[in-house]
């Protein structure tokens, strides 16, 4: 895959994902053009100061907005769709918000991208997709469900749609780890349950993640990589062990513990060394199966509460990089 050849399109391209991939991008892949589409005008002018490179364009528009998207992905080769509204409080009371962007949205690039020719889409989920217990995870499932559909009616168009599956990212918009910073000098973090567990990545880890799947990818199928899990008590011990805790109750649509890949989900599940892919449950093309890794175990689940790999404080207090 020569990206010097490549128009590239990032959707949400203003957020804390989408300025790390064209931080990533412009450094190690060069491509011929990278558009952000973001709706975020002041954000858009701020890269352009951060990121003064000749193949950088911007695109000011909304996944809501179909015939937006139908300009933005005219001559594009590759697409990452990282749009999306994900405060889940916010979402809670705000659902129809989140089903425009989320699932409309979602749909609006995938019928974009097939009617321009997109070579290739990726969309960008999340662990609370699976078995969702709120409405962002919900919308996020929906997504993917579109996603991996979308690779049946393609017809003979070059278009291969497919997902990422990650879990919580270290700074990016909505973590807890800003909040913790700014409690540190009340000397009292709050938490919502001791017993909470996450999975845990940092930013350029899911955009590299992401760059690698895009190489990979069959069309259809959902990527997971395999990521350490930490627990809240270690993050709060990891960022100020000098703080007391006190817990406040697990918010609406909060989960003590996420999951990256159901049992259900393993059935059609291969393992490899650094990564899952799950397979898509009806065979579009007859190019986007999958032969290399491993079938995982009948019965198997990736759990963040079950997890092989765990971040002690001092590892996360270095992925954090705080003082």
């Amino acid at each position: 895959m020569d990206w010097n050849k490549l128009t590239v399109l990032v959707t949400g391209g203003t957020g804390s994902f989408g300025q790390k991939f064209t931080e990533v991008v412009l450094k190690d892949f060069r491509p011929q053009k990278l558009i952000i589409f973001s709706r975020d005008e002041l954000k858009q002018s701020e890269m352009r100061e951060k990121f003064p490179h000749s193949e950088l364009r911007f695109f000011l528009g909304d996944v809501r907005d179909l015939d937006r998207l139908m300009r933005a992905f005219e001559g594009v080769d590759l697409v990452v769709h990282a749009a999306a509204l994900k405060q889940i409080p916010t979402l809670e009371y705000n659902p129809f918000e989140a089903v425009k962007t989320n699932i409309i949205g979602t749909q609006n690039v995938v019928e974009a991208a097939v009617e321009r020719g997109v070579a290739k889409v990726l969309v960008i989920s999340t662990d609370k997709a699976v078995n969702p217990i709120n409405l962002y995870g919900a919308t996020k499932l929906c997504a993917e469900k579109i996603s991996v559909a979308a690779n049946a009616y393609v017809g003979p168009k070059r278009t291969r749609i497919t997902c990422v599956r990650y879990g919580n990212v270290v700074g990016s918009r909505g973590s807890v780890v800003p909040l913790f910073l700014r409690q540190r000098k009340d000397g009292v973090l709050t938490v919502t349950d001791m017993r909470m567990t996450r999975f845990w990545m940092t930013i350029e880890q899911g955009v590299r993640f992401v760059i690698s799947n895009i190489e990979l990818m069959h069309g259809g199928e959902i990527f997971v990589p395999k990521i350490p899990s930490m627990r809240i008590t270690d993050l709060a011990q990891a960022l100020a062990p000098e703080c007391k805790l006190k817990v406040t109750g697990v918010r609406p649509g909060e989960k003590l513990h996420e999951v990256l890949l159901t049992e259900d989900e393993a059935r059609r599940t291969r393992a490899f060394d650094e990564f899952f892919v799950i397979e898509p449950e009806y065979a579009f093309k007859g190019d986007m199966h999958w032969t290399g890794g491993k079938p995982v175990l009948e019965g198997f689940r990736y759990t963040s509460d079950e997890n092989d790999e765990w971040l002690t404080p001092a590892s996360l207090r270095k992925m954090v990089d705080v003082e």
